[in-house]
C-alpha cells in the first residue's frame, strides 16, 4: 500500500515546469515552507521497465458526448473522430478576443472543465530536486472518465534511488509498491489530446510539442501549457473572469454557445474580454464566464466597458489559455 503524506508547498518557479516537462527541467533551489514527509517507502527499483516506444497508446476522443460539454461531435459539425489528430489553430478550438487594455489577445479553447484538479505523478529520488531522468508522469483518468481535468494536482512520488526509470506506468503499480505519494500545492495546464495533435502558439516560450506520460500502461500524449504559474487554491483550479457576447442571446431560441461567438464583420475578431493577460496578477487560464447583451457588443472593447456591458447569463468554466498578445 502507498503512503500519503501532508501537501507540500513550493514557492514560484519550483516544479511545475518540471514536472509538465516530463522531468526533462530541473527543480528550483526554491525549499519547502511547510511540512510532508518524502521518505522512501517501497520495496526497491525491481520490476519490467515499460517502453513507451513499444506500449499501447491509450484511445482518446475529447468530443465524445462523456468528454465534451461544448465541443460535442456530431454528425455534421465536423469535430474529430476519436483517436483523430487535432489541429486547434483553427476554429473552433482558438478565438481572438481583446485583452483589458484593449490588446489583441488569442486563446485556445479547450472546453469546460470542473474545478476539481486531477492528480498526475512525478516520480522523485529521495532529496532529489528534480524527477527520475526519462520516466515519464503517471496519470489515471483520460478525458471522458470520471474526475478527468486538464488542470493537474502536481502528487510527487518517493521512489528509492536504485529505481530504474519507467518501471512505473500506472497508478497501480505506485500503490503495490507502497511508495510515499506527498500531495504538493502545484498544478499544471496538460491538455490530453489524441498523437500528433497541434496547438503552436505559446506566450512566453516553451515547447509547443506534445508531451508523452503513462495510464495504465497505456501511453498518453498531452500539451503543456507554462504561461502563468498556477496552484491549487482551497482545493480548486483558481479562476478569472472573462466576458463573452454570442450571435444570439442565451435567452433566446437557439442562443448562447451554439449560435457562436459574435464576430465583427469578415473577421475572426470577436469582443469576449479577458481580465487578465499572462503576467499579471489574477491571470488564469481557467475563466469563469459571464455572458453580456450582444447589443452591448459594439461598445464593449476592453475590461471597463465589458464591466459596464448588461449582463444577460452566468456561463461555465473553461480552459482557454492565452497564447498571442498583440
Amino acid at each position: 500500500m502507498s503512503h500519503i503524506t501532508r501537501p507540500r508547498r513550493f514557492g514560484l518557479f519550483t516544479l511545475v515546469r518540471a514536472v509538465a516537462g516530463c522531468g526533462i527541467m530541473a527543480l528550483s533551489a526554491c525549499t519547502s515552507s511547510s511540512g510532508g514527509s518524502t521518505g522512501t517507502g517501497g520495496t526497491g527499483g525491481a520490476g519490467t521497465v515499460h517502453d513507451p516506444a513499444t506500449a499501447t497508446v491509450a484511445s482518446i476522443d475529447r468530443f465524445s458526448a462523456q468528454a465534451g460539454t461544448l465541443q460535442v461531435r456530431t454528425s455534421n459539425n465536423g469535430l474529430p473522430a476519436a483517436n483523430a489528430a487535432v489541429d486547434f489553430d483553427q476554429a473552433p478550438f482558438i478565438t481572438q478576443g481583446f485583452g483589458p487594455t484593449g490588446q489583441v489577445v488569442k486563446y485556445y479553447n479547450f472546453d469546460v472543465k470542473p474545478a476539481t484538479p486531477a492528480p498526475i505523478y512525478a516520480l522523485f529520488v529521495a532529496g532529489a530536486t528534480s524527477p527520475v531522468a526519462g520516466q515519464l508522469n503517471v496519470i489515471d483518468v483520460l478525458p471522458g472518465g470520471t474526475g478527468y481535468n486538464d488542470f493537474w494536482q502536481v502528487m510527487m512520488v518517493t521512489v528509492p534511488s536504485n529505481y530504474v526509470a519507467n518501471t512505473i506506468a500506472s497508478l497501480s503499480e505506485i500503490q503495490s509498491a507502497g511508495y510515499t505519494i506527498t500531495p504538493t500545492n502545484m498544478l499544471v495546464n496538460c491538455p490530453v489530446v489524441p498523437a500528433g495533435s497541434t496547438a503552436s502558439l505559446r506566450v512566453g516560450g516553451g515547447s509547443s510539442g506534445l508531451t508523452q506520460g503513462w495510464y495504465r500502461d497505456q501511453l498518453v500524449n498531452y500539451f503543456n501549457f507554462n504561461e502563468a504559474t498556477l496552484t491549487v487554491t482551497n482545493g480548486a483550479v483558481p479562476t478569472a473572469p472573462i466576458y463573452v457576447a454570442f450571435n444570439i442571446n442565451p435567452n433566446q431560441p437557439n442562443g448562447g454557445p451554439p449560435s457562436g461567438f459574435e464576430t465583427e464583420t469578415a473577421t475572426m475578431q470577436t469582443h469576449n474580454v479577458v481580465s487578465a493577460v499572462p503576467g499579471q496578477t489574477g491571470y488564469s487560464p481557467f475563466w469563469a464566464v459571464s455572458i453580456y447583451d450582444n447589443a452591448d457588443f459594439s461598445s464593449v472593447t476592453n475590461l471597463t466597458t465589458a464591466m459596464a456591458a448588461t449582463t444577460v447569463a452566468a456561463g461555465p468554466l473553461v480552459n482557454c489559455p492565452i497564447v498571442s498578445m498583440q
